[in-house]
């Protein structure tokens, strides 16, 4: 007997592929057949991707087992295939669909025949139905051996899915016709039905895994981004090697063109690196020695060194694919009602065909009419297209945010963010750089005030190109943007406890500080104390400069508002949400921030242990709420929220108590997340309309025998090609359009036809 280890007390992401999934039914069988299993927290499956998520503590061995006693195989997915393996992952899909297109060509040079011989040529020689029936052998035996095999494998194991129905509908149109071919020869036959009905389906099948291949190109494109190979310096000699045996602190070379192998830190060379596949940001970043750098950005236009400090899975890369793999994986509220109607799809259309079939001989009609009225039955259910509504949108849905990127985690954030009210964002980091920059520059002497004094800055530059201090290191990078060249010449520096430095530039005595510094010096502000108040109601933050003993300028610095975080906020409001700044800054710096990007409440002074609690506030007043902030302060408010959104360029504790991550921290994508995830949650309402629309239509229609099974298995494989090309419409390019426009348009068409049969 076969025993499995006991399960480990340790919670974890287990990720597996699962073969033979075909519907929604099967989708519902794996889940539930996983959460039998114990320590099994959480299982979804994903028809889209051909996958499942299991969270939980059970062992491996007892999930693969749980999966293959309810008629399925599955493998695990190692975390490191999807970033170093892309190549493999496509190759592999494209395998599969030129054998369904093998299989295609195959099916229809054999139907073809069939459908002529019995359109035109029916009775007009003798042994006709014995030659169809030998052209339609092989497209209900080979061609359609998948829909055989899964049903049968479905029948072993007690359960019955897609494969069933499509099998049976013609199994029955096939066997009958060849029993009739030997035992009846007057009888009609329907070797052109069970022909057509594999071939149109597996056309269906073929389509539906482009569309499908289409809504997963986020992923390949993350996966393809990774370099193959890095140079490592070993002993000072460069050696190629494969990226899977970079290890952490080794040193890597980088040249222009060539793709930074894996996340580091800058040790020698400068260059720009262009982040656009990972941030979004176009422009490309200068990264100097003790910069952090990408895995897999390019660099342009330098030679660097760069010590490794993530590889594998832990680096940037990896983590967002796991992320986004992981909101593919997930499911919307709304999916839950298809998922438990799916549990039963399958056995109550076996049902109704059988009621079709007894329905139509008990009410004086022919065996034979009745079994085509009943293969019809079998043929239009598409539990397909129900089990494909919710993961093809999110799949798309979530790529193409990614590709902007915006990491949403889960398909409950996109409903979450759909229905956000109030928007509450943390100044430092999220409105504003969070790092002081200088904004204005003025000499000051008894004429006046004339600003952007070059000599002045050279002054304060210099004596501060010692110096570590924040404010510091702004006016030293502002010198050194405007072209200044620095003095060498910086004798007897001294830091000055009360906040200040002092030293000699060259022949002159430069004293940098506050104005309680300057007083105390006896250094007289000579008059100008207006301009400096102004300046310091406006929130900034001042730094007095004497030269000789006399006040000589001013370099005003503050926190500025990002570059787009004004047009955020007034796209926000176009949205209808109402946008609130939360800080613990004062009341008048807050004010000034708020003022300049169009924010309409401010609540200042607040405690970091208070954030949370503000959030709860707003939430008890009506309102769904999502909390925007990128520090470890920010994580209780963060998982308060409805809705938690986390900056890329802070804390990995607020990414992770976020819903979605802003990776390049730019608050112009955060209108984009909210539209997409409007947008998404909308296409799987129209994609579960268009899959219960399709079966509550044309099911009864097919009952009253007004649907042939050949029309039946057109609309069958339709189906599922309408609700993926539908969700495709989210990559918002014109192709994906205009697919989504001409499949539905072919449903309307669909549909219509039956409606007149019907009225006829």
């Amino acid at each position: 007997m076969t025993t499995f280890p006991a399960p480990t007390q340790e919670t974890q992401v287990c990720e597996l592929d699962i073969e033979g999934m075909t519907c929604a039914s099967c989708v519902r069988r794996v889940e539930r057949s996983l959460a039998k299993v114990d320590g099994v927290q959480e299982a979804r499956a994903n028809l889209a991707m051909e996958q499942a998520q299991v969270r939980g503590t059970a062992p491996l061995p007892a999930l693969l087992a749980a999966i293959e006693r309810a008629g399925y195989h599955a493998s695990p997915v190692e975390p490191e295939e999807t970033a170093s393996d892309p190549d493999d992952l496509v190759a592999g899909q494209a395998r599969i669909a030129r054998r369904k297109l093998r299989d295609i060509i195959i099916g229809v040079l054999f139907t073809a025949p069939v459908l002529v011989l019995a359109t035109f040529f029916m009775d007009r020689f003798p042994r006709e139905n014995l030659l169809m029936l030998l052209l339609a052998l092989p497209v209900w035996a080979y061609v359609g051996r998948d829909f055989n095999v899964g049903a049968l494998r479905a029948l072993r194991h007690g359960t019955a899915n897609m494969d069933t129905l499509i099998a049976l509908g013609s199994s029955v149109a096939y066997l009958y016709s060849a029993w009739a071919t030997f035992f009846r020869s007057s009888a009609v036959t329907y070797f052109d039905t069970a022909a057509a009905i594999v071939v149109l389906i597996s056309v269906g099948k073929y389509l539906e895994a482009r569309s499908r291949s289409g809504a997963g190109e986020a992923i390949r494109r993350l996966a393809g981004l990774s370099a193959r190979s890095a140079r490592v310096l070993y002993g000072g000699i460069e050696v190629e090697v494969p990226l899977s045996r970079v290890q952490i602190a080794d040193i890597l070379v980088v040249r222009p063109g060539e793709k930074i192998p894996t996340d580091g830190v800058v040790l020698e060379g400068t260059a720009s690196v262009d982040e656009s596949m990972i941030t979004g940001e176009s422009v490309p970043i200068v990264k100097d020695p003790g910069d952090e750098v990408i895995g897999a950005t390019v660099d342009t236009d330098g030679l660097l060194k760069v010590r490794a400090t993530r590889v594998g899975k832990d680096t940037a890369l990896a983590r967002i694919i796991r992320l986004v793999e992981q909101a593919q994986g997930s499911k919307v509220p709304a999916q839950r009602l298809a998922d438990q109607i799916s549990q039963y799809f399958v056995p109550a259309v076996l049902l109704i065909a059988l009621g079709t079939y007894l329905g139509w001989v008990l009410s004086g009609h022919s065996g034979t009419n009745a079994m085509v009225a009943a293969v019809a039955v079998l043929v239009i259910a598409c539990p397909c297209a129900l089990g494909l509504a919710t993961p093809t949108a999110i799949m798309v849905g979530t790529g193409r945010g990614a590709e902007n990127g915006i990491l949403i985690k889960g398909a409950e954030s996109l409903e979450r963010m759909r229905q956000i009210t109030e928007i509450v964002l943390d100044k430092t980091g999220t409105i504003t750089r969070g790092r002081p920059a200088v904004t204005e520059v003025l000499q000051l002497d008894g004429a006046g005030v004339a600003r952007g004094s070059r000599e002045l800055l050279q002054l304060v530059a210099s004596v501060e190109q010692g110096s570590e201090h924040p404010l510091a290191r702004s006016v030293v990078e502002l010198a050194r943007g405007e072209g200044i060249t620095l003095v060498g010449d910086v004798r007897d520096f001294a830091v000055i406890a009360g906040g200040g430095v002092e030293a000699r530039v060259g022949s002159k005595q430069v004293l940098i500080g506050n104005r309680r510094l300057l007083l105390n010096r006896g250094i007289e502000l000579d008059g100008h104390d207006r301009q400096i108040a102004a300046l310091e109601a406006r929130g900034r933050t001042i730094m007095l400069v004497a030269v000789g003993g006399r006040l000589a300028g001013a370099i005003a610095l503050a926190d500025t508002a990002k570059e787009g975080s004004a047009q955020a906020i007034g796209e926000l409001h176009n949205l209808g949400i109402g946008v609130t700044m939360l800080t613990g800054d004062n009341p008048r710096t807050a004010g000034t921030i708020a003022d300049e990007v169009g924010i309409d409440r401010v609540v200042a002074e607040v405690r970091p242990e208070d954030k949370a609690a503000e959030i709860k506030r707003l939430q008890d007043g009506g309102k769904v709420v999502a909390m925007v902030g990128d520090g470890i302060n920010d994580a209780p408010a963060l998982a308060q929220a409805d809705a938690g959104i986390a900056m890329g360029t802070g804390t990995d504790i607020a990414m992770e108590a976020a819903d979605v991550t802003l990776v390049q921290g730019d608050l112009r994508a955060l209108p984009l997340a909210i539209h997409l995830s409007r947008a998404t949650v909308g296409i799987i309402r129209q994609n579960l309309f268009w899959a219960f629309f399709y079966n509550v239509v044309l099911i009864p229609l097919a009952v009253f025998g007004k649907i042939s099974p050949i029309f039946a298995a057109a609309a069958m494989a339709l189906s599922s090609v309408t609700v993926v090309s539908n969700s495709l419409r989210l990559r918002g390019t014109r192709q994906a359009t205009l697919l989504a426009a001409g499949v539905f348009l072919l449903a309307v068409v669909l549909v219509g036809l039956g409606v007149i049969l019907t009225l006829r």
